[in-house]
């Protein structure tokens, strides 16, 4: 175990603990979480795999043919024949993972992302993606019962980390990962993810999710007349609450039915717009932010988006340092890189936490003083809790999951994010990997 889990870990346990006690099924659920691998024997799988960049033009220019497209690629400065070679890499390596699985005797069924359902997920005893950490995300999306394993081969390791996915050697050797699965060779490894609870009028929090990249701005002509509205109602102060026009709205509860693997990220959709939020950080008070959007991570997103939010650079550490020797004289040579290169490793480290720890950590962006400074109530843009109630003040405002699915969350509408045992992922660690 790493010092920067150990640390995490240690911050984890000066934490209260969670709200109430254990459930039953929670406890149920603990125990199950030593089930023995040796009594896991899938007999059906699940194979979720990528669309590759060459099927996906295939299926955009579905009218060209083959000689058309590659015209097509390369007057647009795309390289058509390393597209092939990275599309047959794929297959190829797709194929032999479908050849070992029915090897050992499993039925399989091959779907794409369209294709992958509540149903599939159903059929299957195990869920293996196919591609990098994104085919990996949308994999577990879907998996709702924590009883089901999923498994992610990554069949492109020398353009990709995926990190989510079993170690590049396994790439290579596909019969190797799948034998030790079977002879119980591997242990369970839970990775915790966000459980999203909305609350608010209905037609604010049953709207079907959207992806990401469909997204389209709400009343966009609008936003300049919203603005100056609010800006007269609250007496020209930037920090007061704008009014709620419809408070007295019947509120309804929807818990999301997807789970937040990596992060959630809730602020307004057009970026350059100020986020209005309110929030609670586990059992302490409530306060308002204006920020640039909020980003909530589990320990797996730890090393993800939140952690470049939150890094530093080491031009950052050299001015700290010269500061610190212009204001006390210390004997400190500013300008060692090793020292710097040091003391920056030991900080980013500090930001990644274990993917089994059941705790989120939250950073608040580019958080907006009332003056020029932060005062100590202000300044808390990052911290860990276990639970955490947010309440939108925005206009037009979204929650997203995993950088993929997002849910309209405007003003008025309520979020409670829970890191619960039972929503915790199960996933493979193979002994020759620990």
């Amino acid at each position: 175990m790493s010092s920067a889990v150990r640390q995490s870990l240690k911050l984890c346990a000066l934490l209260p603990k969670a709200l109430g006690g254990p459930t039953t099924w929670a406890r149920h659920s603990s125990s199950m979480k030593n089930w023995d691998p040796a009594q896991f024997k899938p007999r059906k799988a699940v194979i979720l795999t990528k669309v590759s960049r060459y099927e996906y033009e295939k299926i955009q220019n579905d009218s060209l043919s083959e000689r058309q497209l590659e015209e097509m690629l390369t007057k647009e400065r795309s390289d058509y024949t390393m597209i092939r070679y990275h599309h047959n890499v794929h297959k190829a390596l797709e194929q032999e993972v479908v050849n070992e699985l029915e090897a050992a005797g499993m039925e399989t069924k091959v779907v794409k992302r369209y294709q992958y359902n509540d149903e599939v997920v159903k059929w299957a005893d195990l869920v293996v993606t196919t591609g990098g950490d994104g085919t990996f995300l949308m994999g577990s999306s879907k998996i709702l019962n924590r009883n089901k394993p999923i498994l992610g081969i990554n069949t492109d390791p020398t353009r990709s980390e995926g990190h989510l996915c079993l170690p590049k050697h396994f790439s290579f050797n596909v019969k190797e990962a799948i034998d030790a699965i079977f002879r119980g060779k591997f242990k369970w490894f839970f990775r915790r993810r966000l459980r999203v609870t909305l609350i608010g009028a209905k037609e604010k929090i049953d709207e079907p999710p959207v992806e990401l990249h469909d997204q389209q701005l709400q009343y966009p002509e609008y936003r300049y007349m919203d603005l100056m509205t609010e800006s007269a109602e609250s007496g020209d102060h930037p920090f007061k609450e704008p009014v709620i026009r419809d408070s007295s709205a019947p509120q309804h509860t929807r818990i999301l039915p997807v789970f937040g693997l990596n992060e959630l990220y809730i602020g307004e959709s057009l970026s350059s717009r100020v986020s209005y939020l309110e929030l609670q950080i586990d059992k302490e008070p409530v306060f308002k932010t204006r920020n640039s959007g909020l980003c909530i991570s589990t320990g797996t997103g730890s090393t993800s988006w939140t952690f470049n939010i939150n890094k530093l650079q080491h031009h950052a550490v050299e001015s700290l340092l010269k500061i610190i020797y212009e204001t006390t004289r210390y004997s400190l040579n500013w300008k060692d890189p090793k020292l710097v290169g040091a003391i920056t490793e030991k900080f980013n480290n500090q930001l990644v936490f274990d993917p089994e720890a059941d705790v989120m950590c939250y950073t608040l962006r580019d958080a907006i003083s009332v003056g020029t400074f932060p005062t100590a109530k202000e300044n808390r843009p990052r911290g860990i809790a276990r639970r955490m109630v947010v309440k939108s003040k925005c206009f037009d405002a979204c929650l997203v999951i995993d950088g993929s699915l997002s849910f309209k969350f405007n003003d008025g509408a309520k979020a409670i994010i829970d890191i619960l045992e039972e929503d915790a992922l199960r996933t493979f660690q193979l002994y020759s990997e620990l």
